[in-house]
Order: structure tokens, then sequence, then C-alpha cells
């Protein structure tokens, strides 16, 4: 009866996970015309970081009870799910478009994350001897992510706000589909971890995919129906800005209350994102994601999964 309930209660998770990012990109993306501000804005910010919310609870909780290799695996192994299965996934079903100037900027931000990260996880080997997210290299993340914001707000402080009236139920829609995406993860990954521990995966193992995985399923779920309702620029600002989030504001965050060690293992996982990030950006060379890409995206993600289990 209770792996009956735990299937069951995983089932609602994911019902729960789907509606509210169908009410959170509706209601975000008429905000978004309301204030005349770009949907690739809205994606880049306000869906990345609430859709990062469940990686950041995981990771903030696991590093306040001492469970450091999970609150980096479970954003490293995010990320890597964010960009080669989300946009993997979303290219199955459509095209997924991008403009010049987002992978110029934005994409390339995300990759000098994963490269800084790592530097700071060196320069802390070199003179400490430890592979360490001190806190001053918490603050660093921290302070690169709001030059970061800055620049995104700055863009868009001149715009003119759009003649109409404003609906109280797209902020309605907003904060209670954000509501349900945080609740419906929470859920999923307590659920995916109990039955993960049924069959015996160990919690490294869990760490890296189970709760990775279900974590990032907002992601998902909000690039799928962003893609479907023809937001094309918040599914794809979507990952970005969520790869960018868990970076610089999760671990940042998570190494100010608490440094955070690294393992050997974890450091060849951020070698691994920045790698597939390098790759994935020669995709891009032609400014859209094909269904073919897309297949093979999912299939580096399988390679890593072995990877992953057999190590």
């Amino acid at each position: 009866m209770g792996e009956l309930m735990s299937y069951l209660l995983l089932i609602i998770g994911f019902i729960l996970l789907i509606k509210g990012a169908d009410f959170f990109v509706e209601g975000s993306s008429n905000i978004a015309t309301f204030f005349k501000i770009p949907t690739m804005i809205i994606g880049l910010t306000l869906v990345a970081f609430g859709t990062s919310a469940p990686e950041a609870a995981v990771s903030i909780m696991a590093i306040i009870h001492n469970s450091s290799d999970l609150s980096v695996s479970n954003i490293i192994g995010s990320n890597i799910f964010n960009l080669l299965v989300v946009l993997g996934v979303t290219a199955l079903f459509k095209d997924v478009l991008v403009k010049r100037e987002v992978i110029a900027k934005d994409y390339v931000m995300s990759l000098l994350c994963g490269i800084l990260l790592f530097g700071l996880i060196m320069v802390n080997y070199i003179s400490k001897g430890i592979l360490l997210i001190s806190r001053i290299s918490g603050g660093i993340l921290l302070v690169v992510l709001f030059i970061y914001l800055y620049k995104l707000i700055k863009g868009v402080n001149s715009r003119e706000i759009v003649k109409k009236e404003f609906s109280v139920m797209d902020l309605v829609f907003t904060l209670g589909g954000l509501a349900l995406v945080i609740f419906g993860g929470h859920l999923t990954v307590k659920m995916a971890m109990e039955i993960a521990r049924s069959f015996g995966v160990s919690e490294r193992v869990i760490g890296l995919t189970v709760v990775a995985i279900g974590t990032s399923l907002p992601e998902l779920c909000t690039s799928l129906v962003a893609l479907i309702k023809g937001e094309n620029e918040i599914a794809v600002g979507n990952v970005i800005g969520s790869n960018i989030f868990n970076i610089l504001f999760i671990l940042g965050i998570s190494s100010m209350i608490r440094p955070i060690l690294i393992s050997l293992a974890s450091l060849i996982d951020i070698v691994i994102l920045i790698v597939c990030t390098m790759f994935i950006y020669f995709y891009f060379k032609d400014l859209k994601i094909s269904r073919k890409e897309g297949i093979s995206m999912i299939i580096m993600y399988l390679v890593y999964c072995y990877y992953l289990l057999m190590r």
C-alpha cells in the first residue's frame, strides 16, 4: 500500500508541475506583453528563477544538513539535464529557434558561469590544497549575478507601458502557477527518492540523477508548454536563465551559508557540463535546434547517465 501511494503521489506531482507550468507561462507572458518587456527577458529572469526554486530548496537544505555532495550534484546534474534533455525533448516537438544576440550574450554567459565556478574551485585548491567553494567564492558568484541582472533590467527600463487594462488574473496565474510548480517539484522529488531507495539505488546516484532530474522537471514542463503556446523565447530563455541562476545564485547562497567541499567526481561533472555547453553552442550556428539535433542531445544525456552508474 505504501509503494502504491508513492506512485500515486508521484503522478500527482507530475500533474501539478504540468498544470502549474501552463498557468505560469500564460500569466508571465501576458505581464510581459503589458509592460512591453521582451519575452526573452521574462524567460531569463522570472521564469528561470521560478523554475529553479526546487533546485534552490534542495541544495540549500542539503548544505544546511552538511550534505555538500547532494548540494553540488543536484545543481550540476540539473544544468546538464536542462541543457541536453529539456532543449533536446523540446526540439522533438518543434524546432527550437534562438536569436543571434541571445547566443552571443546569454548562452555565452551560461558557459562562462561554468568556467568561473571551475576556476574558483581551482584557485581554492591551489591556495588551500582543498577542492572547495568558499564563502568568498560564493560572494563572487552573487556579485556576477547582480551585474548580469542589472544589465538585463537596464535594457528594458526605457520601454513604455502598453495602454491597456491590467488583469489581476495574470498575476494570480503567474503566482499560482509558480506555487504549483514548486510544490509539484517537491512532491515529485520526494516520491521519486522513496521509489529509488526501494530499488536499492545509492544516495549519490539519486542525487545526480533522480533529484537532479526531478528538480529540473519544472524547466522541462515550462519549456514544453511555452513552445506549444508559441512562446519560443520563454522556452529557450528558461533553460539558459535557469542554468545561470543555478550556478550563480543557488551555489552562491549555499556556499555563503557554509563552504562547500567538492569531490573529484563532482569536479569532473563540472568539466562535463562545460564541455556539453561548448558543444551545444555549435548547434546554435544555424540559430535553431532541429529534431535530429534534439535526439543526439538526448542520447548524449543517456551516455552521461550510463557513465554515472558505472563510475
